[in-house]
């Protein structure tokens, strides 16, 4: 008797065609193992056009914010800084231990604390501000380049943001600024590609944000500023090499890479719980 190997149907991760799961090649396209045994039907639902990762992001950040508050109780009576950025502001040596980033981080080979650092806040008006931020932006990156990209995008500018200011000797830092940041720098790149009376509306309203957000930034007391324009720069490249959803599709490559920055991101934290850095901060 024959084994029936068909999975079904899926839409091809290359051109966006139906194709049986099993097929060896796309028939549209020519896409080899457009199925990638099962891998891609799961890709599909983690970053197909109908999902979103923006909760997600926005629910792991509070999540943390909340772990940070419960490992460290006195936050919720002490004041930590001014009053309004010292309001429920966990303590240093606890957001170390959930892997913030910094040059004393990066001196002693804790790289991954470069991605955890994204997810980590310092205060309640830190994190209300970002996760604001985000739930505005993302969807708008989203759709003009896909769940994928956006994840990329995301990951790579806070990377690249903290590279720069740990480059620069910045000892201690966390938020999701430079993802924030980078998304400025993906709507830019959109607006000033795409052209038109659409695009050049685009360029100019994100160009205002990010001029005024570096202002506020230069303003304020502790404001990473170098994360800031690393994010902004990040985002930049990684969507003029990504491309966006008007001249370039979607497609498995991108998927693959957004699901590799995403298990690097747990990788990252599971790193951090089990080599947690020895030195404290006061």
């Amino acid at each position: 008797m024959s084994e029936n190997r068909n999975l079904g149907s899926i839409l091809c991760p290359n051109c966006g065609k139906l194709i049986s799961a099993s097929a060896e090649s796309c028939i549209h396209c020519g896409a080899k193992k457009p199925g990638m045994w099962g891998l891609s039907t799961y890709l599909q639902r983690l970053f197909g056009p109908r999902a979103s990762l923006i909760p997600f992001i926005t629910a792991t950040c509070v999540g943390i914010y909340v772990l940070s508050l419960l490992l460290d109780l006195g936050a919720l009576t002490q004041m930590r800084g001014s009053f309004i950025f010292g309001f429920l502001s966990p303590s240093n040596n606890v957001l170390i231990k959930l892997g913030a980033t910094g040059s004393y981080a990066i001196e002693r080979g804790y790289w991954w604390t470069t991605i955890t650092a994204v997810y980590l806040h310092g205060g309640l008006l830190h994190i209300a501000f970002n996760t604001i931020a985000i739930r505005n932006l993302g969807p708008y990156i989203e759709e003009f380049y896909g769940v994928s990209r956006s994840f990329v995008i995301f990951s790579v500018a806070g990377i690249a943001g903290y590279v720069v200011s740990n480059a620069f000797g910045v000892p201690f830092t966390v938020g999701a600024s430079g993802s924030l940041y980078g998304f400025l720098g993906a709507l830019v790149y959109y607006g000033k590609k795409r052209g038109g009376v659409f695009g050049d509306a685009i360029y100019k309203q994100a160009g205002q944000w990010a001029i005024v957000w570096f202002i506020i930034g230069f303003l304020m007391p502790g404001i990473n500023n170098l994360a800031h324009g690393g994010g902004f720069v990040g985002g930049y490249v990684a969507s003029w090499l990504l491309g966006f959803s008007e001249i370039k599709r979607e497609n498995r490559t991108h998927q693959i890479v957004a699901l590799a920055f995403l298990v690097l991101t747990v990788l990252a934290f599971v790193l951090s719980i089990i080599n947690p850095p020895y030195l404290k901060l006061r």
